[in-house]
């Protein structure tokens, strides 16, 4: 079995994740931390849980989800692994972040890139790579079957849906992809956003205004 643990950094409330198994082997995922005290708060977790660190992934790129990329990578050694079609996101992301506040950012290169259908080991457990692209061209998604976790970044969200209007985005293809990716998950399913509560594929797929059962867009 998987736990996972959260944390909400950065002015954009953006939820950082910790993954990890019976044996403390970890994934970070979409690290937001920037202030000392964020990092810090990551740390003294790892610290506290005894965790090791294994691998570095991001569900996609734009910058409040990266924040934290160089020093996680610094402190624990650990490779970047992204969506290829993130390479264009993650580079600009060394232009904005400046103009959102974050002029301490520096960016790094990934270390590889993941492929949808293919699985990525945490320890021993593996975890599901779903490719939702239309908030980010190159977004995918984590699934792990026997927590039914799913980290699902910015592509849906308790009672909404990524938005699209940012370059790269398609309105039409990240409804396409909720529906085809992520609804067809087990209903009790436990959704973790980008930003925001949990939610489940069930309550979504009865209530959300996007593309629930009374959808009206």
């Amino acid at each position: 079995m998987l736990k996972i643990k959260r944390f909400t950094f950065n002015p954009f409330q953006e939820n950082t994740y910790i993954i990890y198994d019976e044996k403390g082997s970890a994934a970070i995922i979409d690290p937001g931390c920037y202030e000392p005290e964020e990092k810090k708060e990551l740390y003294d977790f790892i610290i506290q849980e005894n965790l090791k660190p294994e691998l570095l992934l991001n569900t996609h790129c734009h910058v409040d989800h990266v924040l934290g990329n160089e020093w996680v990578e610094q402190t624990y050694s650990i490779p970047l692994l992204i969506h290829e079609n993130e390479i264009p996101v993650l580079n600009s992301a060394k232009v904005l972040a400046p103009n959102y506040g974050f002029p301490a950012y520096r960016g790094i290169e990934p270390d590889g890139y993941m492929s949808p259908g293919k699985e990525i080991s945490v320890g021993q457990e593996e975890l599901q790579v779903l490719f939702v692209p239309g908030h980010a061209p190159g977004h995918v998604v984590f699934y792990h079957p026997t927590s039914k976790i799913c980290i699902a970044g910015d592509t849906l969200f308790r009672g909404s849906i990524g938005r699209t209007d940012l370059p790269g985005g398609d309105h039409d293809l990240l409804l396409e992809k909720i529906k085809s990716e992520l609804f067809s998950l087990p209903d009790d399913t436990i959704v973790y956003p980008g930003h925001g509560p949990e939610t489940s594929i069930e309550f979504e797929k009865i209530y959300n205004p996007f593309v629930g059962k009374n959808a009206s867009y």
